[in-house]
C-alpha cells in the first residue's frame, strides 16, 4: 500500500512548477533557440530513442534523482549531483554530456571533464534557488568584512556542492573545500583543523545540522550571515566569536517541511518512520527518525523490511519513484502538499528531445562552460574534497 499525495492543478503556477509556461524574470531565460517539440507530441519517446541511438557512444545522458520519470528513462546513469559529475568525468570518450539536472551540476561536470567534451543543459532555466542565494560579489563582500575584523585568516570557507562554479572557485582560492551532504561532517573536521571558524555556504540548514548534531557544537556557536544586511546583520563581536558563520541560504524544497508535518504524519500513520534530508530545518531533522543524503534515503528504503511505513522529506519525484519501486512498503511524502523542485522540473521530455536532436544535426545547444581561472580554483576545492579521508 502506498499513500496518495496532491498533484498540481492546471494553474499557471502549477504549470510553471512542472516546467511549463515561462518566467520572464528568470535570470537565465527560458526560451530555446529553435523549435521545441510540444508536450502533446505522441512521438516524443520514439524521437528521443531514435536521436540517442544515432548519437550512440558519442552522448552520455545523466539524470538527477529529482528528475521526472519521462526523462529518467533515457538516463545512462542516475544519481545525486556529485555522483553524476564524477560519472561524466569517468567517460572521457563521450563527446557530449547531456546533464538532466540543474545549472550548478552541469558546471561541475564541465570542470571535471576534459576540454574536448561538451556539457549540455537541456533548459538553461534549470537553475537552483539555493545556489543563487550566494552570489560571488556578496560572498567577496562578506570576506572583506571578515578581513577588516582581522579574522579572515583564521576562517576556512566551506561550500556545499549545491553552489555555483564562482563560489567553488572562491573557496578554492581561499584555502577551503567543497562538501556534499554525505561528507559535510568530515569536511568541517578538516576545516576546523586549519582554522578557528568556518564560513559555510550556501545552505544554512546543512551547516547547522552538521555542526550541532554531528560535531557537538552548541547552537550559539552558529551565527546567520544575511548578505542583504550591512555586516551580515551581525556585530563584530558575533563574527569574531562564532565558530560557524552560516550563509542565509536554503533549499526551497527541503525548507518547506515543518515540525507540524512530522507531528501530523505520526498521528495519521502509527509506527511510521520519518526519513529526511539534512537540508531540512533543524527542528524537522531533530524530530525525524533518520537523516541522510539522497543516496542514503534510497539505500535505507531499499533495506527496509516489507510492511514498514516511511514518510520521506525530500523532492516529490524521488519519493514517488521509491513508492513505485517498493510496493511492499508504505511510502509517503512527508508534506501533504506537492513539493517539486520547480527548476529541476523545467527539464522535461520536449527539452531533452530538442537537445538530442540538435546534437544529431551537428549543433551543440545550451553548452555550459566555466572560464579557465574559475574552473582551476573550483577544481582545487573539489580535489580537496576528494582527498578527504
Amino acid at each position: 500500500m502506498t499513500s496518495t499525495w496532491l498533484e498540481p492543478s492546471s494553474t499557471a503556477t502549477a504549470l510553471l512548477l512542472l516546467g511549463r509556461g515561462t518566467d520572464p524574470a528568470s535570470e537565465r531565460g527560458v526560451d530555446c533557440p529553435g523549435e521545441l517539440p510540444p508536450p502533446s507530441d505522441p512521438n516524443l519517446v520514439a524521437r528521443a530513442t531514435a536521436a540517442k541511438a544515432k548519437l550512440g557512444q558519442r552522448v552520455f545522458v545523466l539524470g538527477h534523482h529529482y528528475q521526472r520519470d519521462e526523462v529518467i528513462q533515457f538516463a545512462d546513469v542516475t544519481g545525486d549531483s556529485f555522483k553524476l559529475a564524477r560519472e561524466a568525468a569517468a567517460r572521457p570518450d563521450a563527446e557530449y554530456i547531456v546533464f538532466c539536472g540543474v545549472h550548478f551540476m552541469a558546471e561541475s561536470a564541465d570542470i571535471l571533464t576534459t576540454d574536448a567534451q561538451r556539457v549540455v543543459l537541456p533548459d538553461l532555466a534549470a537553475g537552483c534557488s539555493m545556489a543563487d542565494m550566494a552570489a560571488l560579489p556578496q560572498v567577496e563582500s562578506a570576506w572583506e568584512t571578515l578581513a577588516e575584523l582581522g579574522v579572515a585568516g583564521s576562517t576556512v570557507p566551506v561550500t556545499y556542492m549545491n553552489s555555483s562554479a564562482d563560489i567553488k572557485g572562491f573557496v578554492g582560492r581561499n584555502g577551503g573545500v567543497v562538501c556534499t551532504s554525505s561528507n559535510a561532517e568530515r569536511a568541517l573536521q578538516w576545516a576546523f583543523e586549519r582554522g578557528q571558524r568556518v564560513l559555510f555556504l550556501p545552505d544554512q540548514h546543512l551547516g547547522r545540522n552538521t555542526a550541532v548534531l554531528k560535531m557537538g557544537l552548541d547552537a550559539d556557536d552558529c551565527v546567520l550571515y544575511d548578505p542583504h544586511k550591512p555586516g551580515g546583520g551581525l556585530t563584530a563581536k558575533q563574527l569574531r566569536e562564532a565558530k560557524m558563520i552560516l550563509w542565509r541560504g536554503h533549499c526551497s524544497v527541503h525548507g518547506r517541511f515543518t515540525l507540524s508535518s512530522v507531528e501530523e504524519v505520526r498521528m495519521r500513520v502509527p509506527g511510521v518512520n520519518v526519513l529526511v534530508h539534512p537540508e531540512c530545518r533543524y527542528d524537522v531533522v531533530t524530530a525525524a527518525d533518520q537523516v541522510g543524503s539522497t543516496e542514503y534515503i534510497i539505500s535505507t528504503i531499499e533495506a527496509a523490511p516489507a510492511g514498514s511505513a516511511w514518510a520521506i522529506g525530500t523532492e516529490l519525484n524521488l519519493v514517488r519513484r521509491l513508492a513505485g519501486a517498493h510496493p511492499d512498503k508504505q511510502i509517503m511524502f512527508l508534506d501533504r502538499t506537492v513539493c517539486y523542485c520547480s527548476t529541476m522540473n523545467r527539464i522535461d521530455l520536449p527539452h531533452l528531445v530538442w537537445a538530442l536532436e540538435e546534437l544529431v544535426a551537428g549543433r551543440v545547444p545550451n553548452q555550459i562552460t566555466v572560464d579557465p581561472d574559475t574552473a582551476h580554483h573550483a577544481r582545487v576545492a573539489l580535489d580537496q574534497m576528494l582527498a578527504l579521508p
